[in-house]
């Protein structure tokens, strides 16, 4: 069976077509997502968990290329007192239960995506993350066959999926460039492979997006797809409609692409930072009148960044502290910042910007509440601070729009383009879309939208499936690249 597998930074998604039709396949109890997230008692035991999931005709190379990780797993569960058959790694919305009720005691990663296509990992870096995703990739394809199974849409025979189109952004890491790209597509094929898919192919995600548009399209369009997700925001600038949705060679529709690590992610770390880091000190002052460091605070946060997550947890952050504590004008603050180090409370943290910030679609007030951190502790958030928070960010997904429609000027250039194709927009030959189609879950604030409908105010904004146009897209490609 074919699909279209949306991997994503924040949630993951299988869809399957019925008919002319896609369906989404529930992953999680009583969602189509299931939360990107992985829980383990102890990181050891994650090689143990993929090692037993493998098919049979890959154990022997995967137990030769883990046999350290296999070896230390057995330990572990013997010093965790865990029997044979205990569960200790979790996946989706298990994980972040585990995770809550056990911070301090294992080993959490939210988005494994964000970091695939890290700069500078090391050889046994690069092995953990291809077993995170393997792990995902076979608890996600057993339970979508499991799945098409109960809901009688496939025979146990039929509901075998072999074959997935599985979305990536234009670019995994802004600074790496197409090695940051091979690498975390080496992790994904791999990690597919070991997952028991037989062929994978991977598609651009605003492509996908787009592509779910076009299915309802009556005339010929120029489309400027922005998906804003959870860790990424492309763009793409794609002719679509009903003389080009046929082909299967779509290189010529596609006229320019962005893209950049920018997403939702990095929208609830500024807010944690700009809304929660001053109730644990900082903007604070130190006894001799000179403002507290900032960088403890940002590492805190930094949840989507490697070498900041090692630093923050290293002893040396905690004696550094320690000091802050004694040399601080309000020295509480910094105790529970200590508390956040010791605890490794900070996804908890960040976890609670991100439900601030939904909250924030709907409301122009939130109250936040820090009590596990300390009894009675909250933080009220409103929408100006979350604007001002992520203003950065706001900035570089106007640029990544202007980048795609500059190069997608050019395409049309070279192909002989019609004068009214083209508009002067900051000075810059820019390509005239009819229509921007906005998607991605993090598209659905206020700020955001607003943002990019400032920009092009003359053009119509088509708001997509915040979550589902991805996944329905690379369904859809899926069915058309593999039936061929």
């Amino acid at each position: 069976m074919f699909v279209g597998f949306d991997y994503g930074s924040a949630n993951c998604a299988v869809g399957i077509m019925q008919g002319d039709e896609v369906s989404l396949l529930p992953l999680s109890t009583d969602s189509a997502y299931l939360p990107s997230t992985l829980y383990a008692m102890d990181r050891e035991l994650i090689a143990e968990a993929v090692y037993r999931a493998l098919p049979a005709e890959l154990k022997a190379d995967y137990a030769k290329k883990r046999a350290a990780q296999l070896s230390r797993a057995r330990m572990v569960r013997h010093e965790l007192d865990l029997d044979a058959e205990s569960p200790a790694v979790f996946v989706g919305e298990q994980a972040v239960a585990a995770y809550l009720e056990m911070p301090e005691e294992g080993f959490y990663v939210r988005s494994p995506k964000s970091f695939l296509g890290a700069t500078g990992l090391r050889p046994e870096q690069v092995a953990l993350f291809e077993d995170i995703v393997t792990l995902m990739m076979q608890h996600i394809k057993v339970r979508a066959e499991a799945v098409l199974v109960q809901k009688g849409m496939a025979s146990k025979d039929e509901a075998r999926i072999t074959h997935a189109v599985i979305g990536r952004p234009v670019n995994f890491q802004g600074i790496g460039g197409e090695e940051s790209n091979r690498q975390a597509e080496a992790i994904l094929t791999l990690a597919a492979k070991r997952a028991g898919f037989v062929d994978v192919a991977f598609l651009f995600e605003p492509l996908a997006a787009g592509m779910d548009y076009e299915a309802g399209l009556k005339a010929d369009q120029t489309v400027l797809v922005v998906d804003v997700g959870g860790g990424t925001t492309d763009c793409s600038v794609v002719k679509m409609g009903p003389s080009h949705k046929a082909s299967f060679d779509r290189s010529r529709d596609c006229l320019g692409h962005s893209g950049q690590r920018i997403g939702g992610n990095d929208l609830d770390i500024a807010l944690a930072m700009n809304a929660f880091m001053p109730h644990f000190g900082l903007g604070s002052l130190m006894s001799n009148g000179k403002p507290m460091p900032s960088n403890p605070f940002w590492n805190a946060v930094a949840v989507n960044d490697i070498s900041a997550q090692r630093e923050f947890a290293t002893l040396s952050t905690r004696k550094l502290i320690d000091e802050l504590i004694k040399e601080a004008e309000q020295p509480n603050l910094l105790k529970r910042l200590l508390k956040v180090q010791q605890q490794q409370l900070s996804y908890q943290i960040v976890r609670l910007a991100e439900r601030a910030k939904i909250a924030l679609s709907d409301a122009h007030t939130t109250e936040s509440s820090l009590e596990f951190i300390e009894a009675m502790l909250s933080a009220e958030v409103n929408r100006d601070c979350f604007e001002n928070a992520i203003e950065p960010s706001l900035g570089k997904i106007e640029a990544l729009m202007h980048q795609a429609l500059t190069q997608a000027a050019k395409s049309l250039t070279g192909n002989g383009l019609a004068p009214e194709e083209l508009s002067v927009e900051a000075g810059t030959a820019e390509c005239q879309p009819d229509v921007i189609y906005v998607t991605g879950g993090t598209a659905r604030s206020p700020a955001i939208y607003a943002k990019i409908t400032s920009l092009y105010p003359d053009t119509p904004v088509v708001v997509g499936d915040h979550f589902g146009s991805v996944t329905a897209g690379l369904t859809r490609w899926a069915q058309k690249h593999f039936a061929q």
